[in-house]
C-alpha cells in the first residue's frame, strides 16, 4: 500500500495524521471542501477536491488510492447531519470498492454503555457502514481526545483555567478513557498498514476519569485550585448554554458534546493497543500538560482573563 487518501485533511486529526503518515512512507493525498485554502495554510502537501456529499468529487479522489482514512463528520453542519452522514458513509464504503481501495480506516467514538447521544449514535453508524462495506474497514472508537484543537478538551480546558469556582452536576460523574491525540495518530496509522482484522477497536487513554476528575486534574496541571458544589439538578442542555459564556468552543459541537457525557464512555470491546507490540499509551498527565503548552493564549486580553480568574482561584480555592 503506497498512497492513501485523507479526508477531513484540515481537521483537528487529519492535519496530525499528515506528517505521521508521510514518515510512515505514504504518498498522502489531501482531500478538501476548499483545496485552495488548504494550500495556502499547508502549502508542501498535496491537494484535492473533495466533497463526500458529491459522489463524482469523491470517485475522482479516489482514483489511484490503496486506502482511504475517514475522518469525516457533520457534527457542525447543522440539523439533519446524522442522514448526511449515513449518505456519505454509504458512498465512501461503496466507491472505495469500485477504486479497488485495499483498506478504509475510520476514526468513530466510543459506544457508551446505555443509550447513546444523538452526536455517538451517528457516528456509531458511519462505523457500521464502512464496516459492511466490500472493502476491509477498521473502526477506531475513541473517547475524549486529548490534544490542542480538540473541542471537547478545549471545553474542559478553558473551564479547568478560567473558573474559580466551579457547579458540578451530577452528569459530570460519568466515566470515560481520555486518550492522547498523538496515540490516536499512531493507531491510525498502524491501522492503515497493519494485517489486523477488520472490525471495531478502542482507543482508550490509560485512567478512566469523571468528567470531575478530568476539570479538577487540568486545573492542578494549570496551578490553580478549583472550588466546586455539587448541584442537584443541571442538565446538560442548560449546561451547554453556560458553556457558551465560558469557552471558546463551537456552541452547537459543545451541545452534542455535552450530551454524549451522561453515559459512561469506557471501553467495552477488544483493544487496538494489543495490535501495538510495545506500544506505551500515553499517561493523562503527561498528554495534558502537551496539550496546555501547546494551547497557550496568544491574546493579551485571554492572558489578562486567565491571569485573573488564576488569581481569584489561589485567593478562594
Amino acid at each position: 500500500m503506497k498512497t492513501v487518501l485523507l479526508t477531513g485533511a484540515t481537521g483537528f486529526v487529519g492535519q496530525r495524521l499528515h506528517p505521521v503518515l508521510v514518515a510512515a512512507g505514504y504518498d498522502v493525498l489531501c482531500g478538501s471542501r476548499n483545496p485552495d485554502k488548504a494550500a495556502k495554510r499547508f502549502p508542501q502537501r498535496s491537494w484535492l477536491q473533495l466533497n463526500v456529499d458529491d459522489p463524482a468529487s469523491v470517485e475522482s479522489a479516489l482514483k489511484g488510492v490503496d486506502g482511504a482514512i475517514f475522518l469525516v463528520h457533520g457534527l457542525a453542519s447543522g440539523t439533519g447531519y446524522e442522514e448526511r452522514e449515513r449518505v456519505a458513509a454509504e458512498t465512501f464504503a461503496n466507491l472505495c470498492a469500485q477504486a479497488g481501495v485495499q483498506r478504509v480506516v475510520y476514526l468513530g467514538g466510543v459506544e457508551p454503555m446505555g443509550v447513546p447521544s444523538k452526536h455517538l449514535e451517528s457516528r456509531l453508524a458511519t462505523g457500521r457502514i464502512l464496516r459492511a462495506g466490500k472493502v476491509p474497514a477498521i473502526e477506531l472508537r475513541a473517547g475524549m481526545i486529548i490534544g490542542h484543537g480538540s473541542e471537547s478538551w478545549q471545553i474542559c480546558r478553558d473551564l479547568a483555567v478560567r473558573l474559580p469556582f466551579m457547579l458540578l452536576p451530577k452528569w459530570l460523574d460519568t466515566v470515560s478513557e481520555p486518550v492522547a491525540i498523538q496515540d490516536v495518530l499512531a493507531a491510525c496509522c498502524h491501522a492503515l498498514g497493519s494485517d489486523v482484522v477488520a472490525g471495531a477497536y478502542d482507543l482508550p487513554g490509560p485512567e478512566q476519569l469523571s468528567a470531575k476528575d478530568i476539570l479538577l486534574r487540568v486545573a492542578r496541571l494549570r496551578g490553580t485550585a478549583t472550588r466546586t458544589l455539587r448541584v442537584p439538578v443541571l442538565t446538560p442542555q442548560l449546561s451547554s448554554y453556560w458553556l457558551k459564556l465560558v469557552t471558546g468552543a463551537d456552541f452547537q459541537v459543545a451541545q452534542q458534546l455535552v450530551e454524549g457525557l451522561t453515559a459512561e464512555l469506557t471501553s467495552t470491546g477488544p483493544r487496538y493497543w494489543e495490535h501495538m507490540s510495545d506500544f506505551e499509551v500515553t499517561p493523562f498527565d503527561e498528554a495534558a500538560l502537551r496539550a496546555l503548552d501547546a494551547g497557550r493564549p496568544s491574546s493579551r486580553r485571554v492572558q489578562v482573563l486567565e491571569r485573573i480568574m488564576g488569581l481569584l482561584a489561589k485567593k478562594y480555592g
